[in-house]
């Protein structure tokens, strides 16, 4: 498509026309996956990357006419996308290593058996805060180990919506057991 197309696709976009957005998905959403892949060689990474691109374009679409090369302002959308991935990975790792290096001072039965419980009351708490829509199928795709077609099919809904909630699922689990976590390890360092 030539500039003058993108120019025209974009503004429709702006007015809030789902169908030129579904068109601009459909352009540019292998190439912002190969993309991904390429710099992360992670299946999932790239995968979550399409969807956060296109969300966060959705979501700033009013301001989409003002973008003089698409194709460079989406390269920098997937940049920060991948950066911003990298440096969780590297905090999580961090706080993991930490993890460790606490460990093997407290490495007793009755302190494994308590952060076990609690992590295990963290990740419930973090389960229970979902959607219905978003627990359910968060449960049954950990605790049944259904795919996502069966999921789909046991929910009636498509595919593509159940790895949505999956992914939403995951990622809002993740973030609230983090800073649970990270606020029950301070309390714990503090008293012991």
């Amino acid at each position: 498509m030539n500039l003058h197309g993108i120019e025209r696709l974009l503004e429709h976009i702006s007015q809030g026309d789902e169908q030129a957005f579904a068109c601009l998905f459909d352009m540019y959403k292998d190439k912002i996956y190969s993309v991904t892949f390429k710099l992360t060689e992670s299946t999932s990474q790239a995968e979550d990357t399409v969807q956060d691109v296109f969300l966060k374009l959705w979501l700033k679409r009013e301001t989409l006419t003002n973008i003089i090369d698409f194709e460079n302002y989406l390269f920098v959308m997937i940049r920060n996308e991948v950066y911003a991935a990298f440096r969780s990975t590297v905090r999580q790792k961090k706080l993991s290593d930490e993890l460790t290096h606490i460990r093997p001072v407290f490495d007793n039965c009755t302190f494994n058996v308590v952060m076990e419980k609690e992590y295990t009351q963290v990740l419930e708490e973090g389960v229970n805060r979902l959607s219905d829509q978003q627990r359910k199928v968060y449960l049954l795709s950990k605790q049944t180990d259904m795919k996502r077609d069966e999921i789909a099919k046991v929910l009636n809904i498509s595919p593509e919506t159940v790895k949505t909630h999956l992914t939403r699922a995951i990622r809002h689990i993740r973030a609230y057991s983090m800073s649970r976590l990270d606020l029950q390890l301070a309390w714990f360092l503090i008293f012991f």
